[in-house]
Parts: structure tokens; sequence; C-alpha cells
């Protein structure tokens, strides 16, 4: 009648990451992209660790979707240039690679990917963070006005 704690926090999450996505602004749904590609990858090693071909190859085949139909599909080669070419080729590996990796049962190639994931990852947060390190802060407390009734920090030391 009511389902099980798991269905019950599976919606639940479900919620939550579609509420985090209309949210997000461009530049973060990227971030959420990669981190969905390297859970992915991370859940295939796991799995491919403890022998669930199955499980594996399902892991591996969200990673490649989220790589070629997300962050591969989000790509500009237009106005991105040279860079974008550079990503696009990228993409194109680390899904090969992936491909591989499930033929070959091999942990070491999935590792590889995850390794260009994070950096590609970290990079664009620095990208971000940079951004934002030159923006003023939304709300900037103002300097308040010299109030002579407005208790006085104490100088004196307590022994």
């Amino acid at each position: 009648m009511f389902g099980t704690a798991q269905s019950g926090a599976h919606a639940y999450a479900k919620v939550g990451i579609e509420t985090g996505v209309t949210a997000a602004s461009p530049h973060k749904l990227i971030v959420m992209l990669f981190d969905g590609a390297l859970l992915s990858v991370a859940s295939a090693l796991q799995l491919m660790k403890a022998g669930d071909i199955t499980a594996k190859g399902l892991a591996i085949t969200k990673a490649i979707l989220i790589i070629d139909s997300g962050l591969r599909a989000s790509l500009d080669k237009k106005v991105g240039g040279e860079i974008a070419l550079n990503l696009d080729a990228l993409y194109e590996y680390m899904s090969n690679q992936l491909l591989l990796a499930n033929l070959k049962n091999d942990p070491g190639i999935l590792e590889e990917v995850q390794k260009l994931l994070h950096a590609l990852k970290d990079a664009w947060c620095a990208i971000d963070g940079e951004k934002n390190a030159f923006r003023q802060p939304e709300s900037v407390p103002m300097p308040r006005a010299y109030d002579p009734l407005a208790p006085k920090i104490s100088t004196l030391v307590k022994a």
C-alpha cells in the first residue's frame, strides 16, 4: 500500500535533484553533469570489483550517456573554437575508453576516465571561482553611523 522505504528515499532524492536542476545556473548544471558522470564511473568501478557484470554495464552506460548527451552536447563549437573542439575530442575519447573498460572489464581504464573527469570538473569549478572572485558581494553591510548610546567594547583585561 505505501511502498518500501527505499522507493520513498529514491523519490525524495529525485525531487531534490529535479529542484536543483531547475534552480541551477548553466555553470552549475555542467558541474552537476560532471558529478553524475563521476558517480557513475565510481559505481562502475565498485560493481566491476564486486563482479556484478550487469550493474557495471548499466553504470558505464549511464556515464557514457552523461558525457555524450550532457557534456558533449552542451558544447558550442562555433563559439567555443579550439577549446570546444578539444573538449569534444576528449569527451569522445572518454566515451570510447568507457566502452573499452566495459568490454575488457578493466578497472584501470575506468580510473583513467575518472581522473580526466575530476581534472575537467576542477578546471570548470575554478573558472566559476575566478568569476565570483571579481563579483561584489550581493549584500554588503553598511557601516553604522556613530551611536553614542551603543555599548562600548571593553578594553579591560580580566585577571
